[in-house]
């Protein structure tokens, strides 16, 4: 299945790209939005991350063109000013961050991330890590497994799926997507499984997340993005979830609001302390009607930018 990177061309103009600029992909993927940024240089470059070893083999592939362009991080987003400053870069141009995962990491069956295929239960991006959903899955408490289902996947039906995957398996470990989509199935009500969207969606999300830590790498990965953009420099992140899109927005309005001044102060507008930085979009950009048509996984896609102004 072809990978198409989602928001690319607004993607790409908000980061307003600098031809000898530096710049930093956190995600890299299958490469689709690191092509198109290279495209834009001279002699400029790119330090891209992804904590999925396959992903950075293929994406060589991609851009064998413009290697001498490129560096290659095995390492979360979250590390990037550690492993940025090992290599003497201690600001950049600017930042894009395409959060979740990506199609071929869904598109693969033997990553076990899809409820469409029959696979072990696994959903590391990072095959390395020790942690997989198959351990939070038969080892976690029920109140984890509620906590998690209820703060990552906003499951209504958390407690009751919980208690199904405990029962189940205490009789036999749970090993297998399909086997977990059976017992999330058994714990709802008829009527929501009558409803529109796959009823193991939201805990495959939440399991996702929890394996990969994705939300605390995101808090992480944006604070250590806001510290490296140099004066006019971009940070571009595209969210898929609410969950996510919260955390960036939050941010974000932290660093784009003027500290709180004492109104009965008697301070001209010249005195008062300005924000470092600015949003470049008020509102989140989304896909067009053409990439919507085009692309299914576009419709839940945000795109917001902040930019540092001094």
């Amino acid at each position: 299945m072809e990978h198409k990177s989602v928001l690319l061309e607004e993607t790409i103009a908000n980061l307003d790209i600098k031809p000898d600029g530096i710049y930093v992909d956190g995600t890299l993927g299958r490469a689709g939005h690191a092509k198109a940024l290279i495209s834009k240089l001279t002699s400029g470059h790119l330090y891209a991350f992804d904590k999925d070893e396959k992903a950075i083999e293929e994406s060589k592939e991609v851009l064998k063109d413009v290697l001498d362009k490129i560096t290659f991080i095995h390492s979360d987003f979250s590390n990037m000013q550690q492993e940025l400053m090992q290599l003497g870069i201690t600001e950049v141009d600017g930042i894009m961050l395409d959060l979740g995962v990506s199609s071929p990491q869904f598109d693969d069956p033997e990553r076990g991330f899809s409820y469409r295929y029959d696979a072990r239960l696994d959903m590391r991006m990072d095959q390395s890590q020790a942690l997989d959903a198959y351990e939070i899955v038969n080892t976690y408490d029920k109140d984890s497994l509620i906590t998690i289902f209820k703060q990552y996947g906003e499951e209504r039906y958390a407690s009751s799926i919980a208690s199904a995957i405990v029962k189940a398996r205490n009789e036999k470990p749970i090993e297998t997507t399909f086997t977990l989509v059976d017992i999330i199935k058994s714990a709802m009500p008829q009527k929501e499984l009558n409803k529109k969207g796959h009823p193991a969606k939201k805990c495959f999300q939440a399991l996702r997340i929890a394996v990969n830590d994705e939300l605390s790498s995101l808090e992480n990965g944006i604070e250590a993005s806001i510290e490296l953009l140099k004066t006019n420099g971009r940070l571009a992140i595209i969210t898929f979830h609410s969950l996510e899109d919260r955390i960036v927005k939050t941010i974000f309005k932290k660093y784009s609001s003027a500290p709180f001044v004492e109104p009965k102060l008697p301070l001209l507008a010249s005195q008062m302390e300005q924000a470092s930085f600015q949003l470049v979009n008020k509102k989140p950009i989304i896909a067009s009607e053409d990439e919507l048509n085009e692309n299914n996984r576009a419709h839940s896609a945000k795109l917001r930018v902040i930019e540092r102004i001094k």
